[in-house]
């Protein structure tokens, strides 16, 4: 038998039913002629399929994969798979693409039915919850004729490997928001600016919805109608997005760990500050001191932290924030937004860091951001149906009240804090940021 012909499940029905009248004529011999016949009617349309399947080239099928050279982690990433039949006949078609191990997926099928010449684009989402490198195989595709018993393999080699880098679709949506002013869409609220943090730039013609304060009343009497003063944010401020790579990030929510989410929430906050005509500059730690890439601005700044966060790698032990404090106080020399994502299991754990980041927040502005505990919110909100869970759920608040309390903790001693979902980390993130920014405390 080639290697490329596979029995179908309906030539396994129609051998049963063969096998079935073969049995029943054993107990009634008129029945034995007749599974006879359809033993020999069997196999004549087992030829003639084969025949259909085989009298033909090659290439009388052709598909292919358009895998991107990088897959975004965490997003939903498209990827489209194209198909042609060449067969003189209608034909069905079974897909089977052998997809990078990490995916684990031992059920993806694509189906589809073509007629002659007809050619198809059909997609498929992949959603990565590990960076690094992703191999794909060959891309499988079982023909079928209208009769159906048989099915002969195409067997395409699409062999490819893929890096899957930090949410970058992630965070082209949020650019393409922030750059029309939508960023509300994404639930970033609106903030009011509080403080008086900008810049001259221009006076201008008066437009319709501009601010009557901003009206320049003596450039006004000389040009004898409306011109208004025009402003900008101010500019070259430098956000730093400090990464904890240590063992409390190792936590797993939706298939991916909190370090993750983090890194992923970095990239799209260092897209937007820049595009808030900050600089951004990244920094990442656990035992021992990771990446340290100095705050700027541009395309090619951005280009270094995407690279940065993709190659970020550990071993999730214990962090030293004395040791972050001792590198950040020698090497950030401007007051800066130091943002901190990291997480701690308990008050006792956050008081023990305290002092370092006491000390970081009399330089620079420090928002530590941290998460909360989504299993135990969900044990909380459940109903005690007996005495065991009513237990386990007033453990449970006890380990959620700790979290607020750790918000209070830093609250006393002057420090921003962000309690977050993993989900909203993205989110909550940028609101803090442009509630920070529109109140010029930095």
């Amino acid at each position: 038998m080639p290697r490329d012909l596979f029995l179908h499940e309906r030539f396994f029905q129609a051998l049963g039913l063969v096998a079935a009248v073969f049995l029943l004529g054993g107990f009634f011999p008129p029945l034995l002629g007749l599974g006879k016949v359809l033993f020999f009617l069997l196999a004549a349309v087992v030829l003639v399929d084969a025949l259909l399947l085989f009298n033909r080239p090659a290439d009388v099928v052709e598909a292919g994969r358009e895998a991107p050279d990088r897959l975004s982690n965490g997003d939903r990433n498209i990827l489209p798979v194209r198909l042609t039949n060449r067969y003189p006949f209608r034909m069905s078609f079974r897909l089977i693409d052998e997809l990078p191990l990490q995916f684990q997926a031992r059920d993806f099928l694509l189906a589809a039915e073509l007629g002659p010449g007809e050619s198809l684009r059909m997609e498929y989402a992949l959603r990565p919850t590990l960076r690094g490198a992703y191999r794909f195989g060959h891309l499988n595709v079982y023909a079928r004729s209208a009769i159906g018993l048989l099915e002969r393999r195409f067997r395409f080699d699409q062999g490819k490997e893929v890096a899957v880098y930090p949410a970058f679709l992630q965070m082209r949506k949020y650019e393409l928001l922030a750059i029309s002013n939508r960023l509300v869409e994404a639930g970033v609220k609106k903030v009011r600016r509080i403080a008086n943090n900008k810049e001259f730039e221009q006076i201008r013609d008066y437009v319709l919805g501009d601010d009557y304060r901003d009206i320049n009343w003596k450039a006004t009497a000389r040009r004898a109608h409306l011109m208004v003063n025009q402003y900008q944010d101010e500019k070259s401020q430098q956000v730093f997005c400090v990464v904890d790579m240590g063992r409390t990030m190792r936590s797993p929510f939706g298939g991916m760990s909190l370090l993750d989410y983090a890194i992923n929430a970095s990239l799209v906050l260092s897209n937007i500050a820049m595009h808030k005509q900050d600089k951004a500059g990244l920094v990442t730690f656990s035992n021992k001191m990771g990446t340290v890439l100095p705050a700027a601005r541009g395309p090619k700044q951005m280009r270094a932290i995407l690279e940065s966060l993709y190659k970020q790698e550990t071993d999730f032990k214990e962090s030293d924030h004395e040791l972050l404090y001792a590198n950040l106080k020698r090497k950030i020399r401007q007051r800066s937004l130091v943002l901190l994502f990291t997480n701690f299991e308990g008050l006792v754990s956050a008081q023990r860091q305290m002092p370092f980041l006491q000390a970081l927040a009399k330089s620079h502005l420090v928002v530590v951001i941290f998460f909360e505990n989504t299993e135990l919110r969900a044990l909380v909100d459940a109903e005690a149906l007996d005495l065991e869970t009513a237990y386990i759920q007033t453990i449970a608040e006890k380990y959620a009240y700790e979290k607020r309390l750790i918000v209070k903790e830093f609250a006393r001693h002057g420090i921003m804090s962000v309690l977050t979902q993993p989900q909203n980390l993205t989110v909550d993130t940028l609101n803090k940021y442009l509630e920070i920014k529109s109140m010029g405390k930095f």
